[in-house]
This record gives structure tokens, C-alpha cells and sequence, in this order.
């Protein structure tokens, strides 16, 4: 439906009557007049209808100004369209993704439709359908490696989420794993916003080996700032590599820190998870689910389309026509009348 926004402007409608009705005349003469012998002779010249020129530029420059008034009102009103409520599903959260793009997340031992891949390439494909999932939450993503970075802010924007998280590549941010850097930058960014519910996602393959922040010193400041911290472990235990007498059996997931992993996630009242193949990494994603909730309440809103550029646009034409107006016929229509009569001693040269 169409409505103002500001629809006491509308009384500002009268104001150019109230000033013509109560404001004192001007009776001032302020300048030299030209005393025209002539005069009622120029006034017989008239066009048909027997209205002067100057009585006609008058009255219309009068009606036009008032025109241009009204629209001048209206536009100051904010005349806008508001469209039918649409509902937004909010729960409150703000949810932060730390990702380990460290070396190790190169190894493939995790397996993705059938074919080999590396951790890194399951992360992208498990985590980006959980973040498809966080429908009315913030999310952002933190990428770590030697160093931690933010690689994108809190957002609603998903689908932007995931395409910085599907470009992530390995050895962006070293080679090593900081993860008190990831933890500390995270409760950095989560303080800056106001939300109640602040969730950290911590996932990584290895141990705190770089960076300037002890792991559960990051974790007790974040419990003291309120921030939840769920930590991901992930990488299998047994993984077949060729040598030069065959194959044998080795286990990269040797350098996982799970303790400290656990102790982080007790601190902050989270919970660790550990994901030893796709399967499993995308039923910790699914339990994660169960943990957060995504959206369940709405909030509604109405679009909100201004129109006021359309009243304001019509002042501005109305404007330039009665300038237009005013140069093209006021002004040199007096000259054309005195240069084509027939008044004695009044040659052209003399009217301009």
C-alpha cells in the first residue's frame, strides 16, 4: 500500500497562502521607474481575450510557483510503497569457523564420492553444506595455518561464506597449526558484536605447534566472554602408503592433540567431536546441528519502496518550464510587440 512517512509535512501545504493572506504589502518603491506616455495605447496591442502579456506571465508564474509547491510538500512527506511482510528466520547467533589449512590437511585419507581426497577437500564439501544449513544465523570464517586470518566477517551472506571457504588452499597461512592464534582472533571478532549466542567451530588435524597464544589460556578468556567452542578432530588412524618393499601401515593422525582439544571444549561448554572418514566428519556436522539449532522463530518486515523521487523530479520540470517560460515569452514578447506596432516616433531599434 501507497503511505508517507513524514505525513505532517503535508502542513506545510498552506503556508504560501497564509504569507499572500496576513503578510504586509510592499509598498516600497525600491528603484527608478520609467514613466511611458504611450501606455494605454501598449495595452490596446493585447492579444485576443484582452489580457495583457504582463497580467498572463503573472498569473501563470503565481499557479505555477503553487505547483510547484505542492509537489515540493509532497516529496518532503516520503511518499513510499509498502510491500506485503516477508519473514526472516533470526535465532541470534553469531557462528565462527575455524579451518586448519595447515600441511598436514593435504594428506589423503579421507575418501569423497568414491575417489581419494584430502582432508582440506572434505572439509570444503562437509562444512559448506553445514553452513548451507545455518539458515538466520551469522557466519564467518577463520582460516589458520601458521598464522590465524579472517577470511570472512559475520555474515548472512552464506553463499559468500563458502565460496572463501571452497578457495581456501593449503599453505595460505603456513604450514604450521596455531591454534591459540584461531581461538584468540575469534574471541576478538565475536566481543565486537552484541548478540547473546556466540559459537565458535574449531577444526583441525594436528597440535598446537606456532603462534604467540597458549590454546587453554584463548579457551578460559573465552569462556569468560561467553563464546562456545565445539572442536573437530579429523584424520584417520590408519592409512596404507607405499615403500619400496610394498605397502604398510601408518597413522597420520599421530600428531592430533586430542587432549587439549577436549580440555578447550570443557572450558567454554562445547564439545569435542572426532571424525576419522567423510561419513563420520558429516555426522559431526549433523550433531553440531542438534547442538546449535538453526532458525526457528521469524521476524517479519516490509519491504519499503520511497517514491519521493517522483514529486521532487515534477518540482524540478515545473521549475525549468517556468524559467523557460519566463526567458523565451515575458522577456521577448514586450520587444516584439513594440518592434512590430505602429506607435508614432517608436522606431524598432529604439523598442530594443
Amino acid at each position: 500500500m501507497m503511505t508517507l512517512a513524514w505525513p505532517w509535512a503535508l502542513l506545510l501545504l498552506p503556508v504560501p497562502w497564509i504569507i499572500r493572506r496576513w503578510a504586509p504589502p510592499n509598498t516600497q518603491i525600491t528603484g527608478k521607474a520609467l514613466r511611458i506616455p504611450f501606455f494605454k495605447e501598449l495595452m490596446s496591442l493585447s492579444p485576443a481575450g484582452g489580457t495583457s502579456p504582463g497580467q498572463v506571465s503573472v498569473s501563470g508564474i503565481f499557479w505555477t510557483g503553487i505547483v510547484i509547491w505542492i509537489f515540493l510538500v509532497v516529496a518532503a512527506a516520503r511518499p513510499q510503497w509498502v510491500g506485503k511482510p516477508v519473514s526472516l528466520p533470526v535465532t541470534g547467533r553469531d557462528l565462527l569457523m575455524a579451518v586448519d589449512i595447515s600441511g598436514s590437511m593435504e594428506i589423503p585419507d579421507f575418501t569423497l564420492d568414491g575417489q581419494e581426497a584430502t582432508r582440506l577437500d572434505v572439509v570444503k564439501t562437509v562444512a559448506g553444506r553445514f553452513i548451507a544449513r545455518r539458515s538466520g544465523d551469522r557466519v564467518g570464517l577463520i582460516l589458520f595455518g601458521s598464522r590465524a586470518y579472517l577470511q570472512t566477517p559475520l555474515t548472512f551472506d552464506r553463499t559468500t561464506v563458502r565460496s572463501m571457504l571452497n578457495e581456501a588452499k593449503i599453505g595460505m597461512a603456513g604450514r604450521e597449526t596455531s591454534l591459540g592464534d584461531a581461538i584468540g582472533l575469534a574471541i576478538k571478532r565475536l566481543n565486537q558484536q552484541s548478540r547473546k549466542s556466540r559459537v565458535l567451530v574449531l577444526l583441525t588435524d594436528g597440535a598446537n605447534t606456532s603462534g604467540e597464544v597458549d590454546p587453554l589460556q584463548a579457551a578460559k578468556l573465552g569462556a569468560e566472554q561467553g563464546v562456545r567452542i565445539y572442536t573437530l578432530g579429523v584424520g584417520a588412524e590408519r592409512m596404507e602408503v607405499p615403500t619400496l618393499f610394498g605397502t604398510r601401515s601408518v597413522n597420520p593422525s599421530r600428531d592430533l592433540d586430542e587432549e587439549t582439544l577436549k580440555k578447550i571444549a570443557e572450558l567454554t561448554g562445547g564439545v569435542y567431536q572426532r571424525a576419522k572418514d567423510t561419513e563420520g566428519l558429516e555426522a559431526v556436522y549433523q550433531k553440531l546441528d542438534t547442538y546449535e539449532p538453526a532458525a526457528r522463530e521469524k521476524e517479519v518486515f516490509r519491504p519499503v519502496r520511497d517514491f519521493f523521487i517522483w514529486p521532487l523530479g515534477a518540482a524540478l520540470l515545473c521549475s525549468v518550464l517556468l524559467a523557460l517560460w519566463y526567458l523565451d515569452f515575458s522577456l521577448p514578447f514586450g520587444r516584439r510587440l513594440l518592434r512590430n506596432s505602429s506607435i508614432p516616433g517608436l522606431t524598432g531599434r529604439q523598442a530594443d
